[in-house]
């Protein structure tokens, strides 16, 4: 057996690949074409962590973990004829796929980004699920990392995939509408519809696990050597909110709160996160539900002022001085939303909570006081440049 990940190079396809092989004796082929590292590059930035070349960090994963079934290929997914050849040749069982451009803010600072955006993200995903069905692989179970972001910010509870409509007395479930905030976000509404058609059409078992935000610097696996580290980007296009507090609070700024703050958004440790698609990717087939499945990977919703707060109390343990301030939001959102979002069918997978919010944000400080250095050295990037949501 064969499990393909895709953006193995990435901040979650790296760790999440780890788990993975570490989790079975089948081989785990990564492959990533180093974009990301480019992207974030080009925005002037860099990763707080070094990030280790992938030879150096497969070596690594034999060294420490003793992981000989980890390989890796460069291509990019969006060229049709990569794609045909990576899914001929290797025939994958499971395809994990994490690759795509992941920044909401970089789809929003121009149009030539935001067409870039789209076309990536979508041309590879495409690629992906025709190739399978024109090289024969449709039993292939396709798992791709959606987003929670594809649901918008309704006044009402979210549910876990679908909805139901009423229309005139009848009612039918039909697929949530797409309710994306920027380029980037739409990218996986798309993706969404694609993967339900290509079910639809070729009977590819597919699993959309709709990723909250994610905060974290560690697993078990990256804890136990350098080489192993994923990345961490903390600038304004890159960084996610908890990452860029952090990032904030270890160069001596002040943790910037936009408004009240008081709004709540949907987030998961990386540690519950690759849990959750290792899960996924490795469940028997007669385990696993049939047809095309969503899960809505988050583990609980937390206001933007009780982050900012949680990192000034744990930055305390490391004699770190934080202050919260608040200042006018550039974006035009509701600052008082109490974001609420079903998640039984991803609880039931992971099982309890591996990693409390509290307990990820210690390993941040832990990680990043390592590298204030680095961090200062790029403080101006947590600087706003364009209006979108994390």
């Amino acid at each position: 057996m064969t499990i393909l990940i895709t953006g193995g190079d990435g901040y979650v396809g790296w760790p999440a690949a780890l788990r993975i092989a570490d989790r079975t004796d089948d081989r785990v082929l990564l492959v990533d074409n180093f974009a990301r590292r480019e992207w974030v590059e080009e925005v002037g930035a860099t990763s707080a962590t070094p990030v280790a070349s992938i030879d150096a960090r497969l070596e690594a994963a034999r060294e420490v973990h003793g992981l000989t079934n980890l390989s890796f290929v460069e291509g990019d997914l969006v060229e049709k004829s990569f794609v045909d050849e990576l899914l001929s040749v290797h025939e994958p069982d499971v395809v994990v796929h994490t690759a795509a451009q992941p920044s909401a803010p970089y789809s929003q600072i121009n149009g030539e980004r935001a067409n870039y955006t789209q076309h990536n993200n979508l041309q590879a995903t495409r690629n992906l699920l025709w190739g399978l069905e024109e090289h024969d692989l449709t039993d292939t179970h396709f798992v791709e990392t959606t987003t929670t972001g594809v649901y918008g910010a309704p006044e009402f509870p979210i549910p876990e995939g679908g909805a139901t409509m009423e229309n005139q007395g009848e009612r039918d479930d039909v697929p949530f509408p797409a309710m994306a905030g920027s380029w980037y976000h739409l990218t996986k509404s798309h993706d969404a519809a694609n993967m339900r058609l290509a079910h639809k059409q070729f009977d590819i078992p597919v699993s959309d696990v709709r990723t909250a935000i994610v905060y974290g610097t560690e697993t078990e696996e990256t804890r136990a050597d350098d080489r192993l580290k994923t990345r961490f980007d903390f600038d304004y296009y890159f960084g996610t909110v908890t990452h860029r507090f952090c990032a904030q609070a270890v160069a001596g700024y002040p943790v910037t709160v936009y408004g009240k703050g008081e709004q709540r958004k949907p987030f998961i440790s990386l540690e519950d996160t690759v849990e959750g698609l290792a899960e996924v990717a490795l469940a028997d087939p007669d385990d696993r539900p049939d047809g095309l499945t969503v899960y809505n990977q988050v583990t609980r919703a937390i206001s933007i002022v009780e982050i900012a707060e949680t990192i000034a109390d744990v930055g305390s343990e490391f004699d770190l001085d934080v202050a919260v301030e608040h200042f006018e939001n550039p974006r035009d959102e509701d600052e008082t939303h109490k974001m609420e979002i079903e998640n039984d069918r991803y609880a039931d997978l992971i099982g309890e909570q591996s990693q409390s919010f509290e307990d990820g944000v210690h390993d941040i400080f832990e990680t990043l006081t390592r590298y204030g250095d680095t961090i200062e050295a790029h403080e101006d990037r947590f600087l706003p440049g364009v209006l979108s949501e994390d």
